[in-house]
């Protein structure tokens, strides 16, 4: 079967879709494709609606990071990895009567809930996150305006800026993420454990997430096995600065 068509089969189209200037929604809610049965505005937590993850299309076809990112690893990455974990998060929510209407919410009460919620609605909303990060690599990669000025005035360069957030990625002990947040309009960089991500009320990193890298070794071991340094060195490459730019923004 082709990739392309193998793609359309195996991912889940976006549901219920909301426009977020009638429901007051964040624009978080937006971007990872969650949605609730509810179509009144009224919370779901009031209504007995939960929430549901969604997996978007990717946008770009599973070879188009290469060769940073190897056609192999996206489609597994994103039809099996991804996949389970919008599946696992959703039965959880059914199964636990979880009524929280929004990601933010329910990461904010994150610690409440059980570990199958936790690590899946990590692993959702994280994906599709790191997804939308994403980008055909072009040359010379790198922000520019609003976005280039404030990397500049938290860490002092573009540069000290990637060393620093690869020192996070590549620091980050076993599986997780690394991230450059803004925590009230200052930009800060760390990293999670596991499926976690900085959103969550009890993480040990929190603020506005920007800029998500997964460094699980499913996110890169099959092209460069145990060489995490060398994937992060090779991801700058493909970052999607427009879409970070994006996040600051808003």
């Amino acid at each position: 079967m082709a990739i392309t068509n193998r793609r359309n089969f195996l991912r889940t189209t976006i549901g219920l879709t909301v426009a977020s200037t009638a429901l007051g929604t964040s624009p978080l809610n937006a971007l990872v494709g969650c949605s609730s049965p509810n179509s009144s505005g009224d919370s779901s937590a009031e209504s007995g609606d939960a929430l549901e993850f969604t997996q978007e299309p990717l946008g770009y076809e599973y070879n188009a990071l290469e060769p940073y990112i190897d056609a192999r690893t996206m489609e597994i990455h994103y039809t099996k990895h991804h996949a389970t974990y919008i599946t696992n998060v959703n039965e959880a929510i059914k199964a636990e009567s979880v009524t929280y209407s929004t990601p933010e919410d329910l990461f904010a009460n994150i610690a409440s809930l059980s570990a199958k919620v936790r690590n899946n609605g990590g692993g959702a909303w994280n994906h599709t996150f790191f997804w939308k990060s994403l980008r055909a690599p072009v040359d010379g990669n790198a922000p520019t305006g609003a976005l280039l000025d404030a990397i500049n005035g938290a860490f002092g360069s573009f540069d000290q800026f990637k060393e620093q957030f690869a020192t996070a990625g590549t620091g980050r002990f076993g599986s997780g993420w690394a991230w450059l947040v803004s925590d009230n309009g200052t930009l800060k960089i760390g990293s999670t454990p596991n499926q976690d991500n900085p959103l969550m009320g009890d993480a040990e990193f929190k603020g506005k997430p920007l800029l998500g890298l997964d460094v699980w070794e499913h996110a890169y071991y099959l092209h460069y096995q145990n060489r995490r340094p060398e994937y992060i060195t090779n991801w700058w490459n493909v970052v999607n600065w427009d879409f970070v730019a994006e996040q600051l923004a808003s």
